[in-house]
């Protein structure tokens, strides 16, 4: 603890205390005093008044930092008790976070909130105790003094600056920082013991509560490291929560109802277009090429996972099944595992007006934050994803959520590099991690599409009258590929509804809606008002 004066001691342990007349006495020992109100003070159960009080203290130099040792020995205690006490390892890694010296006193106080509800009602109800915190969070931040902080921090996207805070902790947050922030405190706690020697009966307290706290640090090295990961998935859960109500209040970002779209890119016009710009994601002969997966030694394996019934005809357990996947999905990866995705996650899928919001292909946060930090997203897209102009024009994105205690089964692993015939020169290069899961196309939530014929005239494109998906399956199922093939370049299908519970979206990627510099084409398609179009956020999304 920095060295201060007896009256900023007085001040800050009247604000702990909430004894602002033992403040004014002149001959009020502040570290005995100190001592005297860590003693009395190991209540857990805070109340609501008591836990944003505490957030509000945050921004308090000095008050912080006793409430800080306050919270550190009352960790340190419960476990001289019971040493295995998971919960309270939990609780102590979550103080610890708070003694991180960078932690903002704005993030500091939020953190507080949503801690003290997590250890209230636990692990195993960590989405509901997120949720409750941030109700209060909400309160906390519409404070005077806390509102008059945003304001001098010029923050005004206020839930998305505190989730790339909270995603910065998340960062730090391991075994070493987390002891190195145990040592800073027990070095504070030895300044605090030291000035009290010539006070006896405080001393052997204050002394007590110090080897309380090394003989705890010692044993932290066995048990830091198995708390790591319920802290990680806090701090993801609050993550997902403040993006989720970022996106909820930034209607003038979200909603897609009034952009114009330009088009399908049929594949002659793209690689026409390829050929003429020659675009930087586009790579060629000799530059790094990623092969893709041989088919025929993992078919057996996909066919096996993806099985519906066993070799004796038994249905499987749903929650051992992968989903299936076509030759072109396989070649899609460069390698390939199946894996188990555990909420809390998020998935993301970049798409076109035209493009089903569950279909196929998506990636992580992790890669789709990899994306958004490129110096040029789209073209990063493209190149690493290895995504062709004529498969996905872009321009929006949906979220999947994996709530916490569900899990997904999806297969991932590095894109393999895409080539096409007519391009015998140029390939798209691959190499970032790829997610694969999918439903039938039968199942009912999956997308509803509506098709529309394209309408030319001096004037631009316009769309002719709706044709439902069942017409347009009525109209083509007599025809043959040349006779398909011509009625789906003259028609375009929007994505008319979304209707998969755990996706939210469409959001706007921010990346445009045109390709190749905007020289694609002049015409600009007005979009139908559909709910497709607009942005929903998924019912109990995190």
């Amino acid at each position: 603890m920095a060295e201060v004066n007896t009256t900023q001691m007085r001040d800050a342990l009247a604000w702990a205390t909430n004894d602002m007349e033992k403040a004014k006495e002149p001959s009020t020992n502040p570290i005995v005093w100190f001592w005297e109100a860590i003693e009395g003070d190991f209540n857990e159960d805070r109340s609501t008044a008591q836990l944003l009080t505490d957030a509000a203290i945050s921004m308090i130099p000095l008050v912080d930092q006793i409430c800080d040792l306050r919270d550190l020995i009352a960790n340190c205690k419960k476990l001289s008790h019971d040493c295995k006490d998971k919960a309270a390892w939990l609780a102590l890694v979550l103080t610890l976070i708070g003694l991180f010296p960078t932690l903002g006193s704005l993030l500091k106080g939020v953190l507080k909130i949503i801690f003290a509800h997590v250890r209230r009602l636990g692990v195993d109800q960590v989405v509901k105790a997120v949720d409750r915190g941030m109700s209060w969070v909400i309160v906390y931040l519409r404070r005077e003094e806390v509102q008059k902080y945003i304001k001098a921090q010029k923050v005004d996207r206020v839930f998305a600056w505190l989730a790339t805070g909270v995603k910065e902790v998340r960062g730090r947050v391991n075994t070493k920082a987390l002891l190195a922030a145990f040592d800073t405190a027990i070095s504070a706690l030895e300044g605090m013991v030291n000035k009290v020697r010539l006070v006896p009966t405080i001393y052997r307290k204050a002394k007590a509560a110090l080897e309380q706290a090394k003989a705890i640090r010692l044993a932290a090295n066995q048990h830091m490291e198995e708390t790591l990961k319920p802290v990680h998935d806090i701090l993801t859960t609050i993550i997902l929560n403040l993006e989720r109500r970022t996106l909820e209040r930034e209607h003038a970002i979200l909603n897609a109802s009034n952009i114009h779209f330009c088009g399908a890119l049929p594949e002659a016009d793209a690689i026409t277009l390829m050929l003429k710009h020659q675009p930087t994601w586009l790579s060629k002969t000799g530059d790094k090429f990623i092969d893709p997966a041989d088919v025929a030694p993992i078919r057996p394996e996909v066919d096996r996972l993806s099985a519906k019934f066993d070799a004796a005809g038994n249905p499987r357990p749903q929650k051992e099944i992968f989903p299936y996947l076509t030759d072109q999905n396989i070649q899609s990866f460069h390698t390939l595992q199946a894996h188990t995705i555990k909420g809390p996650a998020r998935l993301y899928r970049i798409l076109a007006p035209n493009s089903r919001g569950m279909s196929d292909c998506w990636v992580t946060e992790e890669i789709f934050n990899k994306l958004q930090n490129s110096p040029n997203p789209k073209e990063a897209w493209r190149r690493y994803l290895a995504v062709w102009p004529d498969w996905n024009v872009d321009g929006q994105f949906v979220i999947y959520d994996v709530k916490a205690g569900e899990s997904l089964n999806v297969w991932r692993g590095p894109a393999s590099s895409q080539t096409k015939n007519t391009l015998p020169n140029n390939f798209l290069e691959g190499g970032w991690e790829q997610i694969v899961f999918n439903i039938e196309r039968s199942d009912p939530r999956g997308d509803t599409l509506i098709y529309y014929k394209l309408q030319k005239s001096p004037k631009g494109t316009t769309l002719g009258p709706p044709l439902t998906q069942a017409h347009v399956d009525h109209v083509t199922a007599s025809m043959d590929k040349s006779e398909k093939a011509t009625f789906f370049a003259e028609h375009i299908g929007l994505r008319q509804q979304i209707n998969h519970p755990k996706i939210s979206g469409p959001f706007d990627t921010g990346w445009g809606y045109t390709e190749f510099d905007g020289v694609w084409t002049a015409d600009k398609i007005g979009l139908p008002a559909l709910p497709g179009q607009a942005t929903a956020i998924a019912k109990g999304a995190i």
